[in-house]
């Protein structure tokens, strides 16, 4: 029963795709309704089940006119916040410049670093709030905002406190990840051993002094770190009692996915190249797979994750952009759901479910938010389109009719 004082609010004449997964499909419901008390939702179903005393006490009452509600979408693999921008080099690229001859040339992340570290910590707030409208202009109620662009101690904190200020300049769910592990600085001058233990000795434990981190990650790759260095953060992040996450298998197959795996990791991302074992071990694990068409098209790349392996091994996937200034410069998740489906040849229903509620397992949100569902957390958008598919199969255009963030 519903106290007078926590009065809720009602949405009703509404079409739900509710993505619970007691549902068969995206939990479709035709004619339904929502209710919702002190920002969760205390109903969601067939508005004939609605109960009386829900619409008699209701503090407001919004008809949806047949709209479509779904979960909030969440964007779970994000670099938001950065100094600068990398479109120089991209117009390198396009004329004919490797990648090896842009960095040469202080390009490539080196030169994001130098920009992140020059920018105050209100710059990088300011940088990141338009990529953040974007995607909340989109129906995007919660993200995840990475570090990984400053590389020192300092410039990580600075990040990491940017990106914590976002969810109070805006009202949006935030989760924070540490990613100091993401290349090597100049200064380190080569020597990744010496660096990976500066990321677990030194910046871990100042992230942590500060709880600016919801999760650590990593990114395994012959370009980046070994799966042996990985280990060695993922046991300084198991000590400080943090989850884990993985880039992983982008470019090559280090089996990083086995390796996140391992650790209980809340995901792996990318897995261009993770292979059928890989794929097992993440099911066993429940990892999610976080696949990034963005970075995939961007890049040009050719080897498309396993898609079917993940299918067969009942791997959970879910979809995000990976906005960040060099390989996937996105703030679309619309448009990030159609490159999955065109890319990666994903169904309507796994892209949905990619980003809602396989995308807030990833992030360790399950139990809060990511579907319509009593006890669930109110984060709902509000469609003008006659089917979900819309949602997937349109590009470059946004149907969204009302974004409710905690029923705020």
């Amino acid at each position: 029963m519903i106290e007078p004082s926590s009065a809720p609010r009602l949405w009703r004449n509404a079409r739900l795709a509710t993505l619970a997964p007691n549902r068969p499909g995206l939990g479709e419901i035709d004619r339904g309704a929502i209710a919702a008390s002190n920002g969760r939702i205390v109903f969601a179903g067939p508005e004939a089940e609605l109960p009386a005393d829900f619409a008699g006490m209701a503090a407001s009452v919004t008809d949806c006119e047949g709209r479509w509600i779904t979960p909030g979408l969440i964007d779970c693999h994000t670099h938001l916040v950065f100094g600068g921008d990398r479109a120089r080099e991209f117009e390198l690229r396009l004329a004919g410049a490797s990648y090896e001859e842009i960095a040469r040339a202080g390009g490539g992340i080196v030169s994001t670093v130098k920009a992140t570290r020059a920018a105050s910590e209100d710059e990088l707030v300011a940088g990141a709030l338009p990529r953040l409208d974007h995607l909340i202009a989109e129906g995007v109620t919660t993200i995840e905002v990475k570090s990984g662009y400053g590389l020192d101690t300092a410039s990580e904190l600075s990040l990491l406190r940017a990106a914590r200020r976002l969810a109070s300049e805006r009202p949006i769910g935030l989760r924070t990840t540490f990613l100091g592990a993401h290349a090597l600085p100049a200064e380190a001058q080569g020597d990744k051993d010496a660096y990976v233990a500066k990321v677990c000795e030194e910046m871990l434990p100042a992230v942590q002094a500060e709880n600016l981190a919801d999760a650590v990650d990593g990114f395994c790759e012959g370009i980046a770190f070994s799966p042996a260095q990985i280990e060695r953060v993922f046991q300084a992040a198991r000590a400080a009692g943090l989850p884990v996450k993985l880039h992983a298998d982008q470019l090559s197959n280090l089996h990083g996915a086995a390796l996140a795996a391992r650790y209980g990791a809340l995901s792996a991302d990318h897995l261009e190249h993770t292979d059928e074992a890989g794929a097992a071990a993440m099911a066993a694990a429940g990892t999610v797979a976080v696949l990034l068409p963005g970075a995939f098209y961007f890049i040009r790349e050719t080897k498309v994750p396993p898609i079917e392996a993940f299918r067969r091994q009942g791997v959970a996937m879910a979809v995000a952009t990976d906005c960040n200034p060099g390989t996937s410069p996105l703030t679309s998740l619309l448009l990030t759901m159609n490159m999955a489906a065109t890319l990666f040849r994903m169904t309507v229903e796994e892209c949905l479910a990619g980003v809602t509620r396989h995308a807030a397992t990833a992030l360790g949100l399950g139990a809060e938010t990511g579907t319509l569902e009593a006890g669930k957390s109110c984060d709902l958008a509000i469609w003008n389109i006659e089917r979900p598919a819309e949602l997937v199969y349109r590009i470059g255009f946004n149907p969204l009719h009302q974004r409710i963030w905690r029923a705020q």
